[in-house]
């Protein structure tokens, strides 16, 4: 099987330490999490990438106090873990024909080059390792009971519906899930004595997100489950399909975690909950005595729009600015401090529909995975989001140490409305990135390097027809933020 080779992810290669002598004054310092869990996830399923950028990703994770890697390995589009007991998941799994051209589903266009890629175990265990020695545990997602395309596509038997299936080209939602037939758990049974040879973590990341189970319903072999078991309905059968492989890592002294949709039809004892779908599902199994990491849309999906589409990358939507990640409380309200206790800590996720390199995985993360290291850590009322920042600003250089990629910084000091009436508007803008100028437009025009630049406070005239004042901070190497914009007048 053809394998996409390393370049095609922008893998930029570390740069020599430098060398310096660091002095420390004579300090102690007493310092430590306010959270056990502090996560950063990464799905190399719609797009894969090699063990170089995800040690790299790993780096970066531990440079920033991260503990945790979700590493979301299988999906609809792809499987990319080596199972030498069931080679077909990689050689028929691990690749589909094409991949849809953005949001073109209908009528739908799709690139021509099959897109293949997976990790061998061996390559597992020397990330894994990797990662150990960065103090960081590793939670591999595995897709019990779908999204599993890629795995069906490999073994029709273990559908509810046995027929010719491929590797799933677009993103969405797909009907084929695992049947729950005793031949699908002696599959998920052999795959997991693998997977947990290579992965020490207590944590096995079973999905359980986004299953249709309309194929249950019309199914016999699902509907003897059914009756055979006592159960109500098909989400009663999902959580019985859960339990079950919740008891198999049990026995292995392992600890089943997954996304919030295995709260329906009940959650297997010794679950635990990560809550994307909003904080209700995170809120329900506090109470019910579960822990819970949380990581909603709202506040961690790291894949959504930072600033106005129009000056991003092309993405999957949503908008999710660095601020609105660092003023998430991941302890609801709801919560007594008894509940508030199941409470591990939050995660930042990294979907990767539209994500293709590198280079552009790191951009969506950095700086928002840094705001998710924070909030996980520091004390709730110690946080102060102007004066993280301001520490940012050296943080920015440490990146580009690494050579990581990250997204330049708004500019801050623009307000957000002004009163009517208002005939001139003193500005005092500012970078949170020590070597960003700060150039701005007041014609609407989208400012660039040669525009006029921003050097301290200065004054606004606002004419009777109004004008429109765009700005943007600009490295010295030419990257740039996104632009913000404010209507001043009619």
């Amino acid at each position: 099987m053809q394998r996409v080779s390393a370049e095609a992810w922008d893998v930029a290669p570390l740069p020599a330490v430098i060398s310096k002598d660091w002095q420390v004054p004579a300090v102690r310092i007493e310092d430590a999490p306010r959270f056990s869990y502090r996560g950063l996830h990464l799905d190399v399923s719609r797009h894969f990438f090699p063990p170089s950028f995800v040690k790299q990703y790993i780096d970066v994770l531990a440079a920033h106090r991260l503990n945790t890697f979700h590493w979301h390995l299988t999906d609809d589009q792809g499987w990319r873990i080596e199972i030498k007991q069931y080679p077909l998941l990689t050689q028929v799994g691990g690749c589909r024909r094409e991949t849809v051209v953005r949001k073109n589903f209908n009528p739908y266009i799709g690139d021509t080059p099959a897109y293949c890629g997976f990790y061998t175990q061996e390559e597992v265990k020397e990330i894994v390792a990797y990662a150990a020695a960065r103090q960081i545990t590793i939670i591999p997602e595995l897709e019990m009971t779908g999204p599993a395309n890629a795995a069906i596509a490999a073994y029709p038997e273990l559908s509810c519906e046995p027929r010719r299936y491929e590797v799933i080209t677009r993103w969405g939602v797909f009907e084929p899930v695992l049947c729950p037939s005793e031949e699908t758990f002696a599959f998920l049974e052999g795959v997991l004595d693998e997977v947990l040879s290579l992965f020490p973590g207590r944590y096995i990341h079973v999905g359980g997100d986004e299953a249709p189970k309309n194929m249950w319903k019309l199914n016999p072999v699902a509907q003897q489950v059914i009756r055979r078991e006592g159960l109500r309905n098909e989400e009663e059968l999902q959580s019985y399909f859960i339990s079950r492989i919740e008891r198999y890592l049990s026995r292995r002294g392992r600890a089943l975690i997954g996304w919030d949709e295995i709260l329906e039809g009940g959650l297997p004892p010794a679950a635990t909950v990560m809550s994307w779908r909003g904080t209700a599902g995170g809120i329900a199994a506090a109470k019910a005595g579960h822990d819970v990491v949380m990581t909603p849309t709202s506040n961690f999906y790291l894949d959504y729009y930072q600033s106005d589409p129009a000056t991003e990358p092309f993405g999957i939507g949503g908008l999710l600015p660095l601020e609105k990640v660092y003023s998430y409380e991941p302890i609801p309200a709801e919560l007594t401090p008894a509940e508030g206790k199941h409470i591990l800590g939050a995660q930042g996720n990294v979907w990767t529909e539209y994500i293709a390199t590198g280079a552009h995985a790191l951009y969506m993360a950095w700086p928002r995975a840094a705001a998710v290291a924070e909030l996980t850590w520091t004390p709730k009322e110690q946080k102060d989001y102007a004066d993280f920042l301001r520490r940012m600003g050296e943080d920015f250089r440490r990146m580009d140490m690494l050579g990581i990629t990250y997204r330049i910084p708004d500019v801050e000091g623009l307000p957000k409305a002004v009163a009517a009436g208002t005939t001139s508007l003193r500005l005092e803008l500012r970078s949170p990135h020590p070597d960003a100028a700060i150039h701005y437009t007041l014609d609407g025009s989208e400012p660039q390097a040669t525009s006029a630049r921003a050097k301290g406070a200065f004054t606004v005239r606002i004419p009777p027809q109004g004008l429109v004042v765009r700005v943007r901070s600009i490295l010295p190497d030419g990257r740039m933020s996104g632009v913000q914009e404010l209507k001043l007048g009619s």
